[in-house]
């Protein structure tokens, strides 16, 4: 029994759990941002080239026998997935600053009634 124990132990600790969440969400935002690179910026930027070099999508190019054509589009893809995540990461660290930056005010002291009826015994006597 010991060992379903530490098996129950360790597959519900909250770091399980979350990489668990963590590799789903990483999932499906990485068929967005395939999708996103494949359907509209892949076409978009490259269309032009493609229609000079007389070729109807960019698997098809090839120097001889070697087809670099898959590895083009790979390495395209993987930039523009890796500036995407820059970019969306650099937006979440600047809204995390701005909330530092406001949670960093300093808060104005509370005092207790001891020290408010001692501060008002100080400046009553000032005004003497």
């Amino acid at each position: 029994m010991g060992f379903v124990k530490e098996f129950k132990e360790f597959a519900l600790k909250g770091n399980v759990v979350d990489l668990a969440i963590a590799v789903i969400i990483g999932g499906a935002f990485g068929a967005i941002v395939t999708s996103l690179v494949e359907n509209i910026i892949t076409p978009l930027i490259l269309a032009p080239l493609l229609e000079k070099a007389g070729l109807k999508n960019l698997e098809e190019l090839s120097w001889g026998a070697v087809k670099y054509g898959k590895f083009l589009a790979a390495v395209i893809s993987f930039i523009i997935i890796a500036l995407s995540l820059f970019l969306l990461i650099k937006g979440m660290n600047s809204l995390k600053r701005k909330k530092e930056v406001a949670a960093a005010e300093p808060a104005a002291p509370e005092y207790t009634l001891q020290e408010k009826l001692l501060m008002e015994i100080r400046d009553s006597l000032k005004q003497r």
